[in-house]
């Protein structure tokens, strides 16, 4: 008994046995799940209009479960959302969406979520409200991180689904009577920022399905991030482009200048300053997630500055290295030949060793600093969630 239940802990540890209490319980297991994003040919896309039957699809979980209308067939109404991650409208109304399932679920309303997004579509540049992208892996952590309540469901590799119900932008409801015909699609509510609404008008819509009348306002206009279709390649290309041809240069710094860039002053920005040198194995791997961060937040109120340790004889390699990482930032390198300057100048909280990383508010305040390699995640959460930052508008 003992070994029959620990094999059945195992199986459910990994997402074969066990059904968690928010999924349909009918829902299609998947060992094992592998995105691939496509590319996707250009069209026009029509959103689905009311009246017509709910598209069928086939996609898998954050659960590692594949789904279809067949999983929730027993529901009097079925409202499909989507949704994705890195938008700031659609994480505004993440908690109002989980609200609604909580609210709706015991009136028989069945709630899925869809995330429209090709990988593939997606610019470093418009994750600036997050701290995930749009990919397989990212929509499980934010599952994990708000603790959804409804499947979240991805659509990323063809987005096959999605082209059949035709989301113009995250987050768009469609709400679907029993006998699956459209009966609203549109916004949750007129309200963006969080704590001013609560989904009045997919409740409104909702509760005349339930009452088997019509809807008053059938469609209403939707507002968020555009759906990042898969033809929509060349703006990536081009953004990556524009990035690579930027000036790259070096500038040296002396202990009075570290301090003078650790006090942050005259700055509405927070500052993420890294120490590294050419010869640090963990900073050469590393260095070009910074280079990520500045791409993601640097339009908002954030800058990366980057200081080499190496030897001022060295400037050239350094600057070579610089470019080949496509280091469009603020650059510097300690130009005084006594290392122990450079620590005793950033200060007690750096034991010296390489790589330090510290995250600055104006004024010199210390937000974070690590010492050794950073966990990238955990940093953009740091710096998405600072108040001068956030992940709504």
């Amino acid at each position: 008994m003992k070994t029959i239940t620990f094999f059945a802990l195992l199986l459910c540890g990994i997402g074969w046995a066990c059904q968690s209490p928010s999924q349909p319980a009918n829902a299609t297991s998947a060992a094992v799940f592998v995105a691939n994003p496509q590319p996707v040919p250009s069209q026009t896309v029509k959103t689905l209009e009311t009246g017509a039957a709910a598209p069928d699809f086939n996609l898998p979980g954050v659960d590692g479960k594949f789904y279809s209308l067949k999983d929730f067939k027993d529901a009097r109404a079925l409202v499909i959302v989507f949704t994705c991650n890195h938008c700031p409208t659609a994480q505004a109304y993440e908690d109002r969406i989980m609200a609604f399932t909580h609210d709706y679920k015991p009136k028989g309303v069945e709630v899925v979520a869809i995330s429209p997004n090709s990988p593939l579509g997606l610019l470093y540049e418009e994750l600036g409200y997050s701290d995930l992208n749009d990919d397989y892996k990212d929509m499980q952590r934010r599952a994990e991180d708000k603790k959804f309540n409804f499947p979240y469901l991805y659509d990323g590799d063809t987005e096959t689904a999605s082209l059949q119900y035709g989301p113009a932008a995250t987050p768009q409801v469609f709400v679907f009577d029993q006998e699956r015909k459209l009966r609203y699609t549109g916004r949750l509510d007129r309200s963006e920022k969080p704590g001013t609404a609560n989904a009045d008008d997919l409740r409104a819509a909702t509760d005349a399905v339930l009452a088997g009348q019509a809807v008053k306002e059938p469609v209403t206009q939707t507002f968020g991030c555009s759906t990042k279709w898969g033809w929509k390649l060349d703006l990536r290309t081009k953004a990556d482009a524009d990035w690579a041809n930027k000036e790259v240069k070096v500038t040296g710094i002396d202990a009075a200048g570290i301090r003078s860039l650790l006090k942050n002053e005259g700055s509405d920005k927070l500052r993420l300053i890294n120490i590294w040198a050419t010869w640090c194995g963990p900073c050469v791997l590393e260095y070009p997630e910074f280079i990520v961060l500045q791409r993601m937040y640097g339009a908002r109120d954030f800058e990366f500055v980057s200081v080499s340790a190496d030897k001022a004889e060295k400037e050239a390699k350094v600057l070579e290295f610089l470019k080949s990482k496509q280091s469009a930032v603020t650059n510097y390198l300690f130009m005084e030949p006594d290392k122990y300057a450079l620590t005793e100048a950033i200060g007690k909280d750096w034991n010296g060793a390489l790589p330090y990383t510290v995250l600055l508010e104006p004024g010199g305040k210390v937000v974070w600093s690590h010492q050794g390699e950073v966990d990238f995640r955990a940093l953009k959460r740091v710096i998405v969630e600072h108040p001068l930052m956030g992940r709504v508008y």
